[in-house]
């Protein structure tokens, strides 16, 4: 059965969620604290999603979610943020959060965006590897990794479905929405800025200049390009 921990100290919404995701048929474990999150998520290293809200009593969510992304960038992670708080968004995002649901939520949106996650963590098949080349990058598509040069990238889930998407597609202008369908998938109902926060974010990562990328450029008003 996959594994889901609900992070949430206020009991109401927290037990809401747990009933929903245990009729959705996920094994559900649930923390009122940071720390607790953390403790839980060291006893139960097959968690596949967690889902943390921001306000916590001790740790934040956006510490939480950092120090999981520490440790490990397989796990999918949803931020629970307020609807006016659009910092808490952009924030949650860079911290290494794949995706986040805005409250007051439904259990249908909450499950379908968890859903996505453990599809998208089920990845390539086991089958033929697929090894992408650009410049100084090398990915292979079995393990899931990306070399640049002699050096290992690390990437959470979705950085690598986005960098797999333009290395398989060099030189095209994929608009945003193109990233967004293809990413998260065609029932997505979030917004636009998640691709480009998701953006930065890689480019961080892989850029010999963040501020001035070679890799992955702008094309304004419409998205972005791999390469030349």
């Amino acid at each position: 059965m996959k594994k889901v921990l609900i992070l949430e100290d206020e009991v109401n919404i927290r037990s809401f969620v747990v009933i929903n995701l245990k009729r959705a048929g996920y094994e559900v474990l649930e923390a009122g604290t940071g720390q607790e999150a953390l403790d839980t998520l060291q006893r139960n290293p097959d968690i596949g999603v967690a889902i943390l809200d921001i306000m916590l009593p001790d740790i934040d969510g956006f510490e939480v979610c950092r120090r999981i992304r520490a440790t490990n960038n397989q796990m999918g992670v949803i931020m629970l943020t307020a609807r006016t708080q659009e910092m808490d968004k952009v924030t949650g995002l860079m911290t290494g959060a794949d995706d986040y649901v805005t409250k007051p939520f439904s259990p249908a949106e909450l499950t379908a965006r968890i859903d996505a996650l453990f599809r998208r963590l089920g990845g390539d098949s086991a089958g033929s590897t697929e090894i992408l080349t650009y410049g100084p990058f090398v990915m292979n598509t079995r393990n899931h990794t990306l070399d640049k040069g002699d050096k290992r990238i690390r990437l959470t889930q979705v950085e690598y479905s986005i960098l797999k998407l333009f290395m398989q597609n060099p030189g095209r202008a994929l608009s945003r929405e193109d990233v967004l369908s293809a990413v998260w998938g065609r029932e997505y109902e979030g917004e636009l800025k998640i691709v480009d926060v998701n953006i930065r974010r890689l480019r961080i990562k892989i850029e010999d200049d963040s501020t001035n990328p070679t890799y992955i450029t702008t094309v304004w008003g419409f998205g972005y390009k791999w390469g030349n």
